[in-house]
């Protein structure tokens, strides 16, 4: 299994804004750089991690991003599952596409489905949180002053 750069991405910026005091305003442009990645690439990430209630938007002049729940309430397994669009980790996980020959006795499909399941359900009991226990580590890392 592996994850899309989008989905990464959507991670780094949860875990990022889980560092804040819950009502500091993180920019883009901060997020972007602290990671030393594409400002353009999360400008879409972070409006459709808004559009799912995971981050809150204030636009203006001193408008910005945080997060929209405590960390502890944002699964993981959840985030993944909303922002990965392709789960087909082999062709004949689709309809009608890459069927082989050997699909209608095939166990492998089987076993793949149920790896991905357990994939997913190892992720579905990890929350944000336990992803920022380390915080004042990873402050010291981004230079964001301890909370």
């Amino acid at each position: 299994m592996r994850l899309t750069t989008y989905t990464d991405y959507s991670l780094r910026v949860l875990i990022f804004l889980a560092l804040k005091k819950p009502d500091d305003l993180s920019t883009i442009q901060e997020i972007a750089d602290s990671y030393d990645i594409s400002k353009n690439h999360l400008m879409k990430i972070i409006h459709h991690l808004g559009q799912l209630g995971y981050v809150e938007t204030i636009r203006g002049r001193n408008g910005g991003i945080r997060l929209a729940e405590k960390p502890k309430d944002i699964n993981i397994g959840k985030v993944v599952y909303e922002t990965e669009d392709d789960f087909h980790i082999v062709g004949c996980f689709k309809q009608g596409e890459g069927y082989c020959s050997i699909s209608p006795s095939c166990k492998l499909k089987n076993a793949l489905h149920e790896a991905l399941q357990a994939f997913l359900n190892v992720l579905y009991g990890y929350t944000l949180e336990d992803f920022v226990l380390n915080r004042k580590e990873l402050n010291d890392l981004f230079g964001i002053k301890d909370v």
